[in-house]
């Protein structure tokens, strides 16, 4: 059964000081399940007190040690990925499948991290004198504040969490609201590997409550958030105003291009599955998608035929492939965006509205003809709605690909190597895939420019957020 929610502050598991509260809803159903612990300010000042001496606490342990402590908390989510997986689909309506994949990349993340934190190289750099030794020295930025949002309850806090312990950093999450369970069982397996006091810690509350205090405070030294880019530009300018360092992962509106020698079966399923995995609601899915009139009528009725194999439900029953949205206002939203389009001319291929009954559940949605007057073509619609619009040149589909201040994720399908090569060098996106969906590895860089951000959460660039370079220079005399 699902869990109510405590805060972890200082390696112990406690309500909150002033006894507050907030109700978790079941988005399949629409009941309250849980409560979860409400932060204030009070319990935020004990948080960054605890992650204040976990830091001189972790940074003088050794990477070897920290490297070990991290496979460990990666071993117990995979012993208990049945668990969380099911409680995750409670909190935010997901299948099981699509909830324990997460579960079980979290744990390869936290593995990937945890080679990591061994390898964090400095330099020797020669001098100009014999007698001189010259060393630029990786060291820990120090305590961490990380914002996290609720599409990707896991996968979201484990890239922050396990970058900034690989570092010998500790951590203030402030995990997300709607769904807290699933991150609170990542922080325990962290916990239960034996991370010390103070290292990790778990808060809950108003958002913006909780990010205006712990951004500003002197224990944190650098933040990580992933959500919309108008909260991470305001939160990116508070950091720049008391120097921290930031890691932005924002939002996107990611186009997808097919050309017209592409394989348009492989296209067609892929598109689709990437489109609506989580109901859509995920900042790298596909949305704009921008087909060769030659292929146009061709990949929409593939496209449509994959789309109405999807299976709609509570995610805890078998066989469903998409759970719910996990907000009525996500829904209400949805509605707005789709009759938008067709009040300027769209035409509905495919669903178009809500189910009916309890629920927050809205059809695979696939729009033709989609005018650019419409919202959706420029405001990131973040749900199960695919827009299709025609070109009929390379030039006009990279105008339109790049017309948007958005740069998170794009895709493409093309034969032509040619075609392949001028999408690497002229799409203007921190993330490109051509022919595959191939994001989202620990290995591989994940981030954004322009407007979807800046920093990487992913491959080995991720790690050097958290830590400060300094240069040492001595005579041997």
């Amino acid at each position: 059964m699902y869990p109510d929610v405590q805060l972890y502050i200082n390696g112990e598991w406690r309500d909150a000081l002033a006894g507050k509260t907030i109700p978790v809803i079941n988005p399949a159903t629409e009941e309250t399940i849980g409560q979860i612990a409400h932060a204030e300010k009070a319990d935020l000042d004990m948080a960054l007190e605890a992650a204040e001496r976990g830091f001189k606490t972790w940074k003088e342990t050794a990477p070897f040690e920290r490297s070990k402590i991290m496979r460990r908390a990666a071993d117990l989510l995979r012993e208990r990925v049945d668990y969380i997986a099911d409680i995750m689909t409670r909190e935010q309506g997901k299948p099981l499948a699509q909830a324990r994949m997460e579960t079980l990349g979290a744990a390869d993340t936290i593995d990937w991290f945890a080679e990591e934190a061994r390898r964090t190289y400095g330099q020797v750099i020669p001098s100009r004198q014999a007698d001189i030794q010259q060393l630029a020295i990786k060291t820990p930025v120090g305590p961490v504040a990380a914002f996290t949002p609720w599409n990707f309850p896991i996968n979201q806090v484990v890239r922050k969490l396990s970058a900034a312990l690989a570092a010998g950093c500790s951590i203030i999450v402030k995990a997300p609201e709607d769904t807290p369970a699933a991150p609170a069982e990542l922080i325990r397996a962290y916990a239960d590997a034996g991370v010390p006091a103070g290292v990790v810690n778990l808060v809950y509350g108003v958002p913006a409550e909780i990010s205006e205090y712990l951004i500003p405070h002197p224990t944190v030294r650098k933040i990580s958030f992933t959500g919309s880019t108008a909260v991470g530009k305001h939160l990116a300018a508070l950091a720049g105003q008391h120097m921290k360092k930031a890691t932005m992962e924002l939002g996107g509106h990611a186009p997808a291009i097919v050309f017209e020698d592409a394989d348009l079966d492989v296209a067609a399923k892929d598109l689709a599955a990437a489109k609506f995995r989580n109901a859509g609601q995920v900042c790298i899915a596909p949305t704009r998608f921008l087909v060769h009139e030659s292929v146009y009528d061709a990949f929409i009725d593939k496209f449509v035929a994959a789309a109405r194999d999807i299976k709609v439900g509570d995610g805890l029953e078998e066989g469903t492939t998409m759970g719910p949205m996990a907000h009525q206002r996500g829904l209400e939203s949805l509605e707005r965006f789709v009759n938008d389009a067709v009040e300027k001319g769209a035409k509905v291929r495919l669903g178009g509205k809500r189910r009916e009954g309890k629920g927050f559940f809205f059809e695979p949605t696939i729009l033709a003809d989609v005018p650019m007057e419409a919202r959706a073509m420029s405001e990131e619609p973040f749900g199960p709605l695919a827009l299709i619009v025609p070109f009929s040149s390379y030039e006009q589909a990279v105008t339109e690909a790049n017309r948007l201040p958005y740069g998170l994720a794009a895709y493409a399908y093309t034969r032509a190597n040619a075609t392949v090569t001028a999408l690497g060098r002229d799409i203007e996106s921190g993330m490109l895939t051509i022919n595959h969906i191939g994001f989202g590895l620990p290995e591989t860089p994940f981030g954004g420019m322009k407007d979807s951000g800046y920093g990487t959460e992913g491959g080995s660039e991720a790690i050097d957020a958290y830590l400060d370079t300094r240069f040492v220079t001595q005579a041997g005399r």
